[in-house]
């Protein structure tokens, strides 16, 4: 490109504008040289996978010098100590809370069949007991 493309702002802005229509143009176009390879338009995902329709959303910084509108933010989504994980739908108003307190949270978006429960993450924290019950000596005492 030569210097005299440049020579103004705008024209650099317009240049890198279409510059990136050109390139996201060029990204959309799939030639096919086979007739039964049909390009497709919308994304289809990988079968199996299931969409992405909730947030994980974890705290990993705590907010205790922050202000107290960061504070209820966080409260309103749930979170209330460093490390707690939650699960959100997708809704503009849980993307709004989490793009308000983004530096504090780390977000993931997870298919719903893997959502858990307050009760299913503490028993995935949970240890292997290591031994198993066979039976009680109290069960020996009650037959007789």
């Amino acid at each position: 490109m030569s210097a005299s493309l440049f020579k103004s702002r705008s024209s650099s802005l317009l240049l890198s504008s279409r510059a990136w229509k050109n390139s996201t143009a060029m990204r959309c176009i799939t030639t096919s040289s086979t007739p039964e390879a049909e390009p497709s338009q919308t994304f289809s995902p990988a079968p199996g996978s299931a969409p992405n329709t909730h947030f994980k959303v974890t705290l990993r910084r705590s907010a205790i010098s922050l202000g107290d509108k960061t504070k209820g933010t966080l409260l309103a989504l749930g979170l209330h100590r460093r490390f707690q994980t939650v699960y959100h739908r997708h809704t503009p108003e849980a993307a709004g809370m989490i793009l308000r307190v983004k530096e504090l949270v780390e977000v993931e978006n997870v298919p719903a069949h893997l959502v858990r429960t307050k009760e299913e993450q503490r028993q995935e924290r949970k240890a292997v007991r290591g031994y198993q019950v066979i039976g009680n000596r109290k069960d020996q005492f009650v037959d007789v």
